[in-house]
């Protein structure tokens, strides 16, 4: 065992396992394989931050990508959409699907989806995208509806959905113009290697740790939602190719990943989306932000829409707004900046502009 680590190494460790630092990858389905899974409920931002991780990359590279099918993207691990890789998709959901149908356990009760309910929509929703055909949410709406199952609320379709969604029935079709479409996902990724439980846990065991590291089990089994008993299980399945570290009485875990280890965070800065997988990656977050801000955080509640992280820290939010053409992003940071980190911050602008191809105007 090594010697114990403070928190800076923490987070030069995670901005670097994370991607965000140092060796970007080359293609969007390459950050998604890298990390697993990338939250996706907001897709713009979740663009972004397969974007951050990438060479160069624009978001209409990563638009294109997805209408593809190069990212996929489905309701796996929790109760959320998620970016995946094609070769992923099928051994994720067959791990993590149950977990999430228990979750959704209540909702299902409350809004009546029960098993019968499921064999008919399925069945419905198999019909009208049998043939290749890739459908709109409003569309397959109509055909649930001609085949007798009431879908009446937005609540109740989106979990009709999640359910064909977690049973490996449908999955994210391309784009047709800003809406969204359903596709059969045996139309969209060719048959994979089945793999055994064990092997799933030990897979996606080693890619949080690899991507995420330093971590501890608990963050892991609260990104992954899994139980404490099989992200333990999971975690001894790899622990010998892992390094092992201790802080304050807390066991984290790593992979090796030395060379792209930055000696110094501190002329770094990120504009990531509150859902990026910096923040929603780990149960404990007090290695990148101090209990001060994150009280802030959190008395801004459905107000936020993002976060600045300057030398690996959360320092502060911002938002951004369209106008004509140009994209204007307010920035607010809970503390004064040093010089270095100001050029920092200036650098993530130009580069979140770079992203989408507008002009950048700072409020």
């Amino acid at each position: 065992m090594t010697p114990a680590r403070t928190t800076p190494d923490i987070v030069r460790r995670r901005l670097a396992s994370q991607r965000l630092v140092g060796r970007a990858l080359k293609r969007p389905q390459q950050v998604a394989e890298w990390l697993g899974a990338v939250q996706a409920q907001d897709y713009a931002a979740a663009k972004w931050a397969l974007g951050q991780r990438l060479q160069r990359a624009t978001d209409d590279d990563i638009e294109r990508a997805f209408n593809k099918g190069e990212i996929l993207r489905t309701h796996l691990l929790r109760p959320t959409w998620h970016f995946v890789s094609p070769s992923d998709i099928r051994w994720l959901l067959m791990l993590t699907a149950p977990r999430v149908h228990v979750a959704n356990a209540s909702m299902y009760r409350k809004l009546g989806i029960d098993s019968a309910l499921v064999r008919r929509s399925n069945s419905a929703l198999a019909n009208a995208l049998e043939g290749g055909r890739q459908l709109t949410r409003d569309e397959l709406r109509g055909a649930l509806e001609k085949a007798g199952v009431a879908t009446k609320g937005e609540l109740r379709m989106g979990y009709i959905m999640m359910y064909a969604e977690l049973d490996g029935l449908v999955c994210s079709g391309p784009r047709r113009g800003k809406q969204f479409t359903y596709a059969l996902l045996d139309d969209r990724v060719p048959p994979t290697r089945a793999l055994e439980r064990n092997e799933s846990l030990a897979e996606l065991s080693r890619r949080y740790f690899t991507s995420r590291g330093p971590a501890t089990v608990h963050d892991f089994a609260k990104w992954a939602g899994l139980t404490i008993t099989e992200s333990r299980k999971g975690l001894e399945a790899v622990q010998d190719r892992l390094v092992r570290e201790v802080m304050d009485g807390k066991e984290y875990w790593y992979a090796p990943f030395k060379a792209a280890v930055p000696d110094d965070a501190s002329a770094t800065a990120h504009l990531l989306s509150i859902y990026d997988e910096y923040v929603s990656g780990y149960k404990d977050r007090s290695a990148i932000v101090s209990a001060k801000n994150g009280a802030r955080l959190v008395a801004m509640g459905n107000a936020l829409t993002g976060i600045l992280v300057v030398s690996g820290q959360i320092l502060g939010v911002w938002k951004r707004t369209f106008v004509d053409d140009a994209v204007v992003v307010r920035l607010q940071s809970f503390a004064r900046l040093r010089k270095a980190e100001t050029s920092a911050v200036n650098a993530a602008l130009e580069r979140y502009g770079g992203f989408l191809g507008s002009k950048v105007v700072r409020a």
